[in-house]
């Protein structure tokens, strides 16, 4: 593993070596033990995209592992007005250990990559948050034991979160089901590779998807980037929404995850959300574990 670009670059030992890595880090973080991991390196952290939980999280947990993190917003860098992404890449690489970068198109992400001689970490893009859904693994296993025997259902757009939880769950064994309108489905290449499965099924019916479900997971109508359309989402996802009710036709004991920032009573109702708040959190906690994980795998001698 050079880089983290998205989750189909991943193979199923990639993903559980990453899970079992974090499970350790976790351990130590708990229990006091130090893990200076990448003493002397440099992270250099590039939002073209704001956030909290991202940049909170590799932030801090690079300085737990002994580096140092770099905050670069598109303000700082030469990136947003004109300069190629090839030549920043070089330039960058010259610097730093590694680049994280949060932003739009996945081929910035992949250009990042081609170009630079570092390993480049996938913080978001509009198609794919592996950080993410490595740490909703990981919470799913931490809840649940293990994968074996359980359904993930997804409610809501076929975006980057959806993407890659079809593929991150599908790969670790899990069955997947998604619910989306007609409009808002997972992009081509997500639906070829999810075709391999027979555990894999996509509906328009919320119900539908969530019977038989061991975790439920949503996200927000409208993501960063699409708050024009928020309206026509609104009226479009209308019913999409993880209640009482879907909950009665999931599994018992099923859990709930949402990657945050939650709206709440659109996507999820405040009941559920606060019945599901400590697995909801523990999910927004190991953000920070498994990224490091991700970090000390590209980045330590």
């Amino acid at each position: 593993m050079k880089h983290l670009l998205k989750m189909l670059d991943l193979s199923t030992e990639e993903i559980i070596d990453i899970l079992n890595l974090a499970d350790q880090l976790k351990y130590e973080l708990k229990h006091g033990i130090p893990h200076p991991h990448l003493k002397g390196k440099t992270l250099g952290m590039i939002f073209q995209k704001a956030s909290t939980r991202t940049r909170v999280s590799f932030e801090t947990g690079m300085y737990q592992l002994g580096g140092y993190p770099l905050f670069l917003s598109s303000n700082d860098l030469q990136i947003g007005r004109g300069e190629p992404v090839q030549d920043t890449a070089r330039v960058l690489s010259r610097y730093l250990s590694g680049i994280m970068i949060r932003t739009f198109e996945q081929k910035e992400v992949e250009d990042l990559a081609e170009y630079g001689n570092i390993p480049i970490i996938n913080g978001l893009t509009d198609f794919s948050h592996p950080c993410q859904v490595l740490a909703d693994l990981m919470t799913i296993r931490e809840f649940k034991g293990s994968f074996d025997g359980l359904k993930m259902c997804f409610i809501g757009d076929g975006n980057n979160m959806a993407n890659s939880l079809i593929v991150g769950c599908l790969k670790v064994g899990m069955a997947v089901s998604i619910a989306c309108p007609d409009d808002y489905q997972p992009p081509k290449e997500i639906l070829d590779f999810a075709s391999q499965y027979d555990c894999f099924s996509m509906t328009n019916s919320p119900m539908e998807a969530a019977k038989g479900a061991d975790v439920l997971i949503t996200d927000v109508w409208a993501s960063m980037g699409q708050e024009g359309e928020a309206e026509k989402r609104k009226a479009a996802f209308a019913g999409y929404q993880i209640n009482d009710e879907l909950m009665a036709a999931a599994n018992e004991g099923a859990m709930v995850l949402h990657c945050l920032p939650a709206h709440r009573e659109e996507e999820i109702t405040s009941k559920v959300f606060e019945e599901h708040a400590n697995e909801i959190f523990e999910e927004a906690e190991n953000r920070l574990h498994a990224q490091k994980a991700v970090m000390v795998k590209l980045m330590a001698d």
